[in-house]
């Protein structure tokens, strides 16, 4: 492990208020800290996820995220000259080393996001190509999501033989040097491969059961909250139907804070940015860089909770019947203390629903009543995005953004 401070995740966004700028958004990586409660009792998996210009962010982040709760040690490694990489939607990504630096380390995973032209870029790299057949040939775990196991994976020959799944108009390509089978995860001997984003949570936690076995992927994806019915059109719970209205493109502002959930974070602005809205994103606290959370997204909604500014700018949202909205712990911690939920029903985080003085509607995975939208945790995060995007721009633009991110089956 690099005895360094490390980041691995940045994104900037258009200035709210003067005081309200762009933000890094950042998981440090260091040996002062422990990735999950079994890390101190089994030994760390040792896993390289490597990232390009034009990396789809929710596939390397929900990969890295997922991967770490199981306790594995994950590096983020940059295939170009510098840690830092323009993934898509306006994302920047800080890697932890560059592909070069970690080319003696022996790994337990070697697993590859998708995007284009990221995953161009990352076929490009001879040394992630030489590492990845490397991997193959010591009959070591390799995987990649998305145009990845087609563009980078087939075009390196490391297929052949092999049943594999690839997004869509990737499959021609993916034809012609694997078994090209349609399915949302496919694991064939050492290889395992995935869609896209909208099913990288599902190929992370396969990722985590060929490291640590079913038990431990069991325990991951609790937490998570994931949908049972993977693949099928989604739902939302609304009662007290109003309409969202905004001139033009809605702008949307998105806060973080030390310890918010990156997930829910990365999928909710990647999924609003894709819908077009102009989605702002600020830090609560006196720094924009801030120290993303690992273990769930407790500490960021504490946060929230303290802070008057967020808090009035909330209170006003909702005197002025706009629409605002939480999701996991923040419905509870942030929203219910505050009155905000005053007459409303919502659903949260399961561990932190009995703190709703209205618990009637808690088992839905997104609740809106009137202009108010909340949500469960990282598993419902796509959901709770695509809600968004359904009030302000109809349901038939969710579920066309919802099957391009293969959330549900096109």
């Amino acid at each position: 492990m690099a005895l360094l401070q490390l980041r691995h995740l940045t994104l900037y966004s258009l200035p709210f208020t003067s005081k309200l700028h762009h933000f890094h958004f950042s998981s440090l990586k260091s040996p002062r800290f422990s990735f999950s409660a079994s890390a101190s009792t089994t030994m760390a998996k040792q896993v390289l996820v490597p990232i390009a210009n034009g990396t789809e962010p929710m596939e390397a982040v929900i990969t890295i995220d997922v991967l770490r709760r199981s306790g594995a040690d994950v590096t983020v490694a940059s295939v170009g000259k510098k840690l830092r990489v323009d993934a898509c939607h306006g994302v920047k990504i800080v890697a932890d080393a560059l592909v070069d630096d970690c080319k003696d380390t022996v790994f337990d995973l070697i697993a590859l996001p998708g995007g284009m032209p990221g995953a161009t870029n990352l076929k490009d790299c001879a040394v992630l190509e030489s590492a990845v057949k490397k991997q193959a040939a010591d009959g070591r775990l390799y995987a990649a999501v998305c145009a990845s196991p087609a563009v980078a994976l087939g075009s390196w020959g490391l297929l052949k033989g092999l049943k594999a799944t690839c997004y869509p108009s990737f499959m021609e390509q993916l034809k012609s040097c694997a078994t090209a089978v349609e399915s949302r995860v496919q694991q064939d001997g050492k290889v395992v491969t995935s869609c896209g984003p909208g099913t990288t949570m599902e190929f992370a936690l396969a990722l985590v059961e060929q490291l640590y076995g079913k038990e431990k992927a069991n325990e991951v994806s609790g937490p998570l909250v994931m949908r049972p019915n993977h693949g099928d059109e989604y739902t939302i719970t609304e009662i007290n139907s109003i309409e969202w209205k905004c001139d033009n493109n809605p702008q949307i502002l998105v806060p973080i804070a030390d310890g918010s959930e990156e997930m829910e974070a990365v999928m909710i602005i990647d999924i609003l940015r894709r819908a077009k809205a102009n989605v702002v994103v600020a830090s609560v606290g006196d720094n924009l860089e801030i120290l993303a959370s690992r273990k769930g997204g407790l500490g960021g909604a504490q946060t929230f909770a303290k802070s008057d500014k967020l808090v009035n700018l909330l209170k006003k949202q909702a005197e002025s019947n706009k629409p605002y909205g939480a999701i996991c712990a923040s419905p509870a911690l942030v929203l219910e203390p505050n009155g905000l939920l005053k007459g409303k029903k919502a659903t949260a985080f399961p561990a932190m629903c009995n703190k709703l003085s209205d618990q009637s509607f808690i088992d839905n995975r997104v609740v809106v009543d009137g202009n108010l939208i909340t949500s469960r945790g990282p598993g419902t995060s796509m959901e709770f995005a695509l809600g968004i995007v359904e009030k302000f721009f109809g349901r038939p633009k969710a579920l066309e953004l919802a099957k391009v991110l293969l959330f549900v089956r096109q």
